[in-house]
């Protein structure tokens, strides 16, 4: 089941505004063995992936920074015209301590 979504933006540049949704699906497992789906629809093809953990909250959490390490490392964010609300404030997603250089904008501040 659908939990989130959100969808940042890749500016062309011819001014053409490319959208790309990342959506976050409900952990499933039981016991220790949990894991989280999500997608993200690049223009190039949706890449879909999981998160793992010990427990529903470890899975959502450990996901959402697979989610943001997927951004930060992709080549529509080494390209700049990758953004959420605007150009350079971050994704709003956290990325794991050892890919906090990565972090630009809004994300820098709260989480770098």
């Amino acid at each position: 089941m659908l939990i989130a979504e959100r969808h940042l933006e890749i500016a062309g540049g011819d001014g053409t505004v490319t959208k790309v949704p990342v959506r976050l699906f409900s952990p499933e497992g039981s016991n220790k063995q949990w894991s989280c789906q999500y997608t993200i629809e690049w223009p190039d093809g949706t890449y879909s992936s999981a998160g793992y953990g010990v427990d529903q909250f470890q899975a959502i959490i450990l996901t959402l920074q697979k989610i943001g390490t997927d951004i930060y490392f992709s080549d529509y964010h080494k390209t700049g015209r990758l953004y959420f609300e605007k150009p350079g404030s971050g994704y709003g997603f956290p990325v794991p301590k050892n890919a906090r250089d990565l972090l630009v904008g809004e994300d820098k501040r709260f989480e770098g």
